[in-house]
């Protein structure tokens, strides 16, 4: 059933939120996150094969550990949207924002009346009936967290346009399709990415909105939570293992052959 959305509280507070996506469908991993103490979750469906049945349980996850679960759904599209918040994220995230247009139909199908057009029916948000439908939908519009990710040049270019939007809670940027769209794949550290991501900043800081940064270098997270954002998303669970993985066997190796 929707409970409040303590990161939108933290956002709200001022107080710097820790995050990460997760791109391992595994219910016991988000509950790891969670237990490990971050405190929020970006359920990823736009690279992950996760289902609708599979959504709610990784939900699940994050709700029995107590991080706030959101989605980052395949599309703009508003059945993707409806689909994750019926589940009980949230909040969502939204990828490939290029307008302003675009960024006000993502608060539409976030929103339910006057707010916007979102579908409304009982389910887990509901406690499957235990929460009146008009009850639910006020505190739908206060609780839900509306993302927008600037993942392409579009994007960027209609940075001011964008952000602006009444309704959008926080902007992330997503390097690696940045990169793409630069024509650099895969090269973050390229001058052309890093100041994509500067002006998505910028932008923000300039109008008032809410940032979700990215540290990927030594210091940056700090020099982040200089610039006063909202929150830092700390990686993904599966580079995160991988890496931790790697170090433990290279670990042991050297032990052996010192000895």
């Amino acid at each position: 059933m929707l409970t409040e959305n303590r990161l939108k509280k933290s956002i709200r507070d001022g107080t710097l939120a820790l995050g990460l996506t997760s791109v391992l469908p595994l219910p016991t991993l988000v509950e790891l996150v969670g237990y490990a103490g971050y405190d929020f979750v970006i359920l990823d469906q736009e690279h992950a094969p996760v289902g609708p049945e599979l959504l709610e349980n990784l939900i699940r996850a994050a709700e029995c550990a107590g991080i706030t679960p959101l989605v980052r759904v395949p599309s703009s599209a508003p059945e993707a949207i409806s689909r994750a918040l019926d589940a009980g994220a949230l909040g969502v995230v939204v990828p490939r924002v290029r307008s302003r247009e675009e960024a006000e139909a993502v608060v539409r199908a976030s929103r339910f009346h006057p707010k916007g057009d979102r579908s409304l029916g009982d389910g887990r948000p509901t406690g499957f009936g235990r929460m009146a439908l008009p009850e639910y939908a006020t505190r739908a519009n206060r609780q839900i967290l509306v993302v927008v990710s600037i993942d392409d040049r579009a994007g960027v270019d209609a940075l001011d346009s964008i952000v602006t939007v009444e309704g959008i809670d926080l902007v992330m940027e997503g390097a690696v399709a940045l990169s793409q769209s630069y024509g650099v794949p895969g090269k973050l550290d390229h001058p052309d990415v890093q100041a994509a991501i500067r002006k998505v900043a910028q932008a923000c800081r300039g109008n008032g909105v809410s940032y979700c940064a990215t540290p990927r270098l030594p210091d940056e997270a700090e020099r982040w939570q200089r610039e006063g954002v909202a929150a830092l998303l700390l990686g993904d669970d599966r580079s995160l293992t991988f890496r931790a993985l790697q170090a433990r066997l290279d670990n042991v190796r050297l032990e052996l052959t010192t000895q």
